[in-house]
């Protein structure tokens, strides 16, 4: 009999420590791949205020009207170019608010400047810009929801399996409707 009961209870703990092994690799996984989708981010970011300063120097906003959407559009783009919060891998959810205004401000200039106006090569790389942000948001928010989701597994907190990890944050940001019409749509 207390063969028994100690061969069931070598299982449960040897089970458990699996397990444990198995979420805490999956856990550290989920951690890098967020990580890498803010690196990514962040780069598609930079990419679309790069964009957005030669658009503003393209309409003249050095010679708009201040409160002009060309003004608005040079003062976001340089806001966003400066990078008012950079880092965000591991922030605080403060930053990463103050880093969601600025990239909403950036959108919401570029929403309202007449794109009729642009070189096609520059509108061209602009659409691709706004694109390539709204792609990398939805993999990094994706990657974000996946490591909350694990963590918040009552086995996980209990046992503190996240480590000194500090829990992921959703990056919220206007989507830029597509226009028809522009360089990047397919024809047909």
């Amino acid at each position: 009999m207390s063969w028994v009961l100690l061969a069931a209870v070598v299982v449960v703990v040897v089970w458990v420590t699996v397990l444990c092994v198995a979420r805490s690799r999956r856990l550290d996984r989920l951690h890098q791949r967020t990580d890498a989708a803010r690196v990514g981010l962040e780069s598609a970011l930079a990419r679309r205020a790069e964009t957005a300063v030669r658009v503003a120097e393209a309409l003249g906003a050095a010679r708009a009207a201040p409160g002009s959407p060309v003004a608005a559009l040079g003062e976001a783009s340089r806001a966003a170019g400066a990078g008012m919060v950079r880092d965000l891998p591991r922030e605080s959810e403060q930053a990463v608010e103050a880093r969601e205004l600025v990239e909403n401000a950036l959108s919401r200039a570029l929403s309202v400047i007449d794109r009729e106006t642009l070189p096609t090569a520059l509108l061209a790389e602009l659409v691709d810009a706004e694109q390539l942000v709204v792609l990398a948001r939805r993999v990094h928010n994706d990657a974000v929801r996946d490591t909350r989701g694990l963590r918040s597994r009552r086995l996980v907190r209990w046992l503190r399996l996240y480590g000194t990890a500090p829990l992921p944050e959703y990056f919220e940001i206007a989507e830029s409707a597509p226009r028809v019409g522009s360089p990047a749509d397919p024809v047909g």
